[in-house]
């Protein structure tokens, strides 16, 4: 499930193949012209469904003007994010 928090929006639960497909709509609805902040923390679960939800969700708001940061990806998620070599491509930061 993915949620508007005041100036951010909040994944929570899992992020796996099964969830990716209604994820990625919500969260396309969701983005904001400038910038959004999604916050990773209450991510419970992911696959590698999860990685390419999160670039996807990049390249859309890129071609929209924006951009997005991603905040306080666990452990398990971030070894993914490294596993694919896209570490580099993905606006982190841990707040």
């Amino acid at each position: 499930m993915i949620r508007r928090d005041g100036d951010r929006l909040v994944l929570e639960g899992a992020v796996t193949i099964e969830e990716v497909p209604e994820l990625l709509a919500q969260g396309l609805a969701l983005l904001e012209r400038d910038e959004t902040r999604i916050d990773l923390a209450g991510v419970t679960a992911a696959d590698s469904a999860a990685v390419a939800l999160l670039l996807e969700w990049l390249r859309a708001a890129q071609r929209a003007g924006g951009r997005i940061v991603y905040l306080n990806l666990d452990n398990s998620l971030k070894s993914l994010v490294d596993l694919y070599g896209v570490t580099e491509l993905l606006p982190l930061t841990g707040k």
